[in-house]
């Protein structure tokens, strides 16, 4: 999910929110964001809680990433904490494929 909190936090323009179902998947998302806007030139100013699996936190100053262990992603709610900001389509389904696509639904 990207949030749109542009008009409502100085903080920064989008927050990125997504889910993983184990600390490994975490990890393993993490790693492959970093990695691939790595390759974009992109670096994060602050990464936090990667090793520990549960929330992941990548600052790349206008965006914030958030890569969440599922129960812990519900328990915080950021969903909900920001539902007045616009959701921003990414093209994407929520279960992870494309929209519309197979798996979509």
């Amino acid at each position: 999910m990207v949030i749109d909190i542009s008009g409502l936090s100085s903080v920064a323009d989008c927050l990125v929110i997504c889910g993983a179902d184990s600390a490994r998947q975490v990890k393993a998302v993490t790693d492959n964001i970093l990695e691939g806007l790595k390759k974009k030139g992109l670096t994060p100013i602050g990464v936090e809680g990667v090793d520990e699996g549960r929330w992941a936190l990548l600052d790349y100053a206008d965006v914030v990433v958030h890569v969440f262990h599922r129960p812990v992603r519900a328990y915080f709610d950021l969903d909900g904490l920001w539902a007045d900001a616009p959701r921003l389509d990414t093209g994407l389904d929520p279960a992870g494929g494309e929209a519309g696509g197979e798996g979509a639904g």
